[in-house]
């Protein structure tokens, strides 16, 4: 069964739950909401969900430099009480997502921050790489469909693979912490700053470096 927009939104609307999760919660439930809000109870996302929809309004600014002054980043991540953004926990888990951030290079928090122009434009560049390709005409839409998610997964901090942890993405990893902290958390914004970006220069090998030492 086809698993539309509106049926995604109308689980997110119930539940709060991310995107992504409410999609495969809803292809695992064949397209029925009920199901598929059970789906999301019994993978403990629901739990989650429902703080998601408190006001976070407390949290802190981090700062995360790199080693040698070459990669830094701010980001602000929210928290319902100044009690919970003092903890230790939840400054390792700040910590971390600026570390992240330094490494993976993310220009968006969620893919709903990403300018439809700029969705447009890549589905364009998608299509002719697909048909550069030899790909059949009747197939070539959802061969694009599958590699726009891609795009997002690859630019949008929450759909990433946590540096650290690839085996989770950061909305998973955000989303434990809220079940184990208690309180509704949210990654606001971020900004990453590069020595010499936009002067022409190759940033490569310095970033491999980030994820080489952060991965250890």
């Amino acid at each position: 069964m086809e698993i539309s927009a509106a049926m995604v939104k109308e689980l997110r609307e119930k539940t709060g739950a991310g995107l992504m999760d409410c999609k495969r919660a809803l292809t695992d439930a064949q397209g029925d909401i009920e199901k598929a809000i059970e789906v999301l109870r019994e993978k403990g996302l629901a739990s989650a969900a429902k703080k998601a929809g408190r006001v976070a309004a407390e949290g802190v600014v981090e700062a995360y430099i790199h080693a040698g002054g070459r990669i830094g980043v701010l980001v602000e991540v929210n928290s319902e009480t100044d009690f919970v953004a003092k903890n230790d926990q939840f400054r390792e888990l700040v910590h971390d997502i600026a570390m992240h951030i330094a490494a993976a290079s993310p220009r968006y928090v969620r893919r709903e921050e990403v300018p439809q122009a700029e969705v447009e434009k890549e589905k364009e560049i998608l299509r002719a790489q697909t048909l550069n390709e030899g790909k059949p005409e009747k197939i070539v839409d959802k061969i694009v469909e599958g590699r726009i998610d891609k795009f997002f997964k690859d630019i949008c901090l929450l759909e990433q693979p946590f540096v650290k942890d690839p085996d989770k993405t950061i909305e998973q990893m955000l989303k434990e912490k809220i079940s184990q902290i208690g309180e509704n958390l949210s990654i606001r914004r971020f900004a990453r700053f590069v020595v010499g970006e936009g002067i022409e220069k190759e940033e490569k090998s310095f970033v491999d470096e980030v994820m080489a030492q952060v991965r250890q």
